[in-house]
């Protein structure tokens, strides 16, 4: 493959910058991560795989100019995200066939994902403009959730659905966990609700229809997933939205 200057770079994110090279997208950390958080990463996105769902293929697991990489299938196409600003009159048919693509992931058991209440733990107890009380709080309400654990993207949005030709692929899994198929859907209300509010409010009562699941049920994850989103180094999330969600349970 050459070194890192012979890629063609596409992307840059908060853990990795993506690349083009023959055809194939190669995902390059960043330097703090090591060969095992790739070979992590990449086993979420292999169990998706394993489990019938359309998402890119798993290549191989390496090292470019010593940092740890990801190379996977490279899927050509425009994202329901972009679609669907440019069809604005059509977003109802974008976001049911989101929805219908999540209804598929969380039918899906699985058990030997990190456990999303682990992972929410890990990430209140890190946020630092959530005091001890507001911590505690959270955690105890978490512990206090019964559920099925049932395989949950974390990242879910239409931004993360490619088009291409007659499927649709689910990409980005790096989030993804076992756990509440209903903080699941929290997190994607919360992510839609910054910048697209009746796109959230479309989404969730299109869920809610389709699932069974009621509104109430999903919106009891709120100050917990809200909470969890503070550890987040996400610099067009507004830090004073979550922390008034939380606000609403814990003060």
């Amino acid at each position: 493959m050459g070194n890192i200057t012979h890629l063609t770079k596409l992307a840059v994110g908060n853990t990795a910058t993506i690349y083009l090279h023959n055809n194939q997208i190669v995902k390059v950390f960043h330097d703090y991560f090591t060969v095992s958080d790739a070979k992590y990463e990449a086993s979420k996105q292999m169990e998706a795989y394993s489990n019938g769902l359309p998402v890119p293929k798993i290549i191989e697991v390496t090292s470019l100019d010593g940092k740890p990489a990801i190379m996977m299938e490279y899927i050509s196409g425009k994202t329901l995200g972009e679609l669907m600003l440019a069809d604005t009159g059509n977003a109802a048919h974008f976001i049911e066939s989101a929805v219908d693509i999540q209804l598929k992931i969380h039918s899906i058991k699985a058990d030997s994902l990190e456990l999303m209440t682990s992972k929410l733990r890990r990430q209140i107890l890190s946020a630092e403009k959530l005091n001890d009380y507001q911590k505690t709080n959270l955690i105890e309400k978490m512990n206090d959730m019964t559920f099925d654990n049932r395989l949950c993207h974390g990242d879910f949005h239409v931004f993360n659905l490619i088009q291409k030709d007659d499927r649709v692929v689910i990409i980005d899994w790096v989030d993804s966990s076992s756990g509440d198929i209903r903080a699941d859907v929290y997190r994607t209300y919360l992510l839609y609700s910054q910048h697209y509010p009746e796109i959230a409010e479309l989404y969730v009562k299109l869920y809610c229809e389709k699932s069974g699941v009621s509104k109430e049920e999903i919106f009891a994850w709120a100050p917990i997933v809200a909470g969890a989103r503070l550890a987040e180094i996400v610099p067009t999330e507004d830090a004073n939205r979550l922390l008034e969600i939380v606000g609403h349970s814990t003060n």
